[in-house]
């Protein structure tokens, strides 16, 4: 694989851009090997060997292999939440844009094996500090999705929305932990039509939508 080495000699990238090519590399390594091998089997050595950069450089960018895989899965998280708002961004219903965006999850973790491993199971293999990153993100997902799906009135008639929406993000990452784990990250999409038929049942049983009401030019309220 081709780890988009630095030209030899002279060049006239900055020292910014010949860190960040050499981050990348390292990033890039450590999510291949920790997905080949595992976390605890993968050594500073192994990725140096792998990133094409030396030990002196490693050490200049990370204090450890933890704070190096931490960066990885930060990277790698941060790409899925930015696709998935994106998604979610978009215009239609609730349960519309849900649906693009959960598309979108599991199409990006379908789309690369070695980094739906490390994101959903190897970080627990790590400690407390990645458990507690893990977490972070998770409450990320959280936040988009509740946010998404409070605009429904029908969602904010259900018991406990918010509480609604931490099961139904964990429930779907525990499906999709599920296929990585036995190897069919390839069919993760698969799970996407059950999983919105889940949440469009839950607002069915809520009652029928009200329609929004806003202000209208008189001073009272008309239906939108």
């Amino acid at each position: 694989m081709d780890y988009g080495t630095l030209p030899r000699g002279r060049h006239r990238l900055s020292r910014e851009q010949v860190a960040a090519s050499q981050r990348d590399r390292l990033f890039q390594s450590m999510t291949e090997l920790v997905a080949e091998r595992g976390y605890a089997r993968c050594s500073v050595a192994d990725v140096l060997k792998r990133a094409r950069v030396s030990r002196e450089t490693f050490y200049e960018l990370f204090a450890d292999k933890q704070s190096c895989f931490l960066g990885a899965y930060q990277r790698a998280a941060d790409r899925i939440l930015a696709a998935v708002a994106a998604a979610l961004a978009g215009d239609g219903p609730p349960l519309d844009r849900f649906d693009r965006a959960l598309r979108v999850y599991l199409e990006e973790l379908a789309g690369d094996g070695p980094r739906a491993r490390v994101f959903l199971l190897e970080v627990h293999a790590v400690g407390p500090d990645a458990a507690a990153h893990r977490y972070a993100v998770q409450r990320g997902f959280v936040e988009l999705i509740s946010d998404l799906l409070l605009a429904d009135d029908r969602w904010r008639r259900l018991p406990d929305p918010a509480f609604a929406c931490r099961m139904l993000v964990g429930g779907i990452a525990g499906l999709v932990s599920g296929k990585v784990a036995t190897g069919e990250h390839a069919a993760l999409p698969a799970l996407r039509p059950s999983i919105v038929d889940h949440v469009g049942s839950l607002l069915r049983a809520a009652g029928p939508a009200r329609p929004v009401r806003r202000p209208g030019r008189s001073g009272g309220s008309s239906p939108c």
